[in-house]
C-alpha cells in the first residue's frame, strides 16, 4: 500500500521536537498508550447517539498492518436509544490510557490519512478533555468530497477548507493543527490554510481522539447499505 509518507517527507516544525509519535508500525498498544471501547465524549462511554452517530465502539474495528491503521465499520446489528441502526467502529484515544497522554497550548500535531469514500463516514482527528477542550484537527464527510471541517471549540473558530487537488475520497492527505494560545493554525500537506484567531488559552490541555464515526443522517448522509466503511491512517506525531 503507498501511504502519505511514501510520497511526501514531513519535517519537525521549526523549534520544535517529536515528543510523542504513533507510527502503527506494532500492534495497537491497548489499555498502555491507547483505548478503544469508551470515550468521556459519548454519552454512553461506548456509543452516542445525541451527536447524530451511529458509532458502537470496538476496539477491534481498528487493525495496523504494513505500517497503516485501518479504521472499518461494519453494521453492529443492535440498535441505539434513539432506534436507528447501530454501526460497530474504530476509535482509539489516549484518554483512560496507562500512558494518559494529552497534547497542550504550544503543541503541533501532524497526521496522514487515506480519506474514506462509503457514503456516512465521518473520520475525525480532535480532542477532548472534561466536557469540552474541543479543537477538530479535522473532520470530513465524503458527500462534500473536497472539504476538510476545521474548528476550534474552545474560543470559537472554524473554517470550511476546499481543496479540490489535495482533499478527496480515497486520497492521502497530510494535517497539521498548532494548538497556539492565541491562534490556532491548520495546515494541509505542510501549505498553511487556516489562522482562527482566537486559539486555546495559556493552560489548555486534551486527550487525542482519532476515529471513524458514522453520521445519522441529520446533517450528512447515512450509509446506504450494509458495506464496510474504511479508513487509513499512516501516523500521528505531536511535536513540542
Amino acid at each position: 500500500m503507498t501511504t502519505y509518507s511514501d510520497t511526501s517527507t514531513p519535517s519537525a516544525p521549526p523549534g520544535r521536537s517529536l515528543v510523542w509519535a504513533e507510527e502503527f508500525d506494532a500492534p495497537i498498544a491497548w489499555g498502555t498508550r491507547w483505548v478503544g471501547d469508551r470515550s468521556s465524549a459519548y454519552r454512553y462511554g461506548d456509543h452516542n447517539p445525541d451527536d447524530n452517530k451511529l458509532d458502537w465502539l470496538d476496539p477491534r474495528c481498528v487493525t495496523v498492518s504494513d505500517g497503516v491503521a485501518t479504521f472499518t465499520a461494519v453494521p453492529a446489528h443492535r440498535t441505539l436509544e434513539n432506534g436507528r441502526p447501530a454501526w460497530h467502529t474504530g476509535l482509539l484515544t489516549t484518554e483512560y490510557s496507562a500512558e494518559g497522554f494529552q497534547v497542550r497550548t504550544g503543541d503541533h500535531v501532524e497526521t496522514g490519512v487515506r480519506l474514506p469514500c462509503g457514503t456516512g463516514a465521518w473520520p475525525a482527528l480532535w480532542t477532548w478533555k472534561d466536557g469540552g477542550n474541543e479543537v477538530d484537527s479535522f473532520e470530513y464527510h465524503p458527500d462534500n468530497p473536497h472539504l476538510l471541517e476545521l474548528s476550534n471549540h474552545v474560543r470559537h473558530g472554524a473554517t470550511y477548507h476546499t481543496d479540490a487537488a489535495a482533499i478527496g475520497p480515497d486520497r492521502w492527505v497530510g494535517i497539521g493543527t498548532s494548538f497556539g494560545e492565541h491562534c490556532v493554525e491548520w495546515y494541509v500537506n505542510g501549505e498553511h490554510v487556516f489562522s482562527d484567531g482566537t486559539g486555546v488559552g495559556p493552560g489548555w490541555s486534551a486527550y487525542l481522539i482519532l476515529n471513524l464515526s458514522l453520521s445519522a443522517g441529520a446533517y450528512h448522509p447515512a450509509p446506504c447499505g450494509p458495506a464496510p466503511i474504511t479508513f487509513d491512517v499512516d501516523f500521528l506525531r505531536v511535536y513540542r
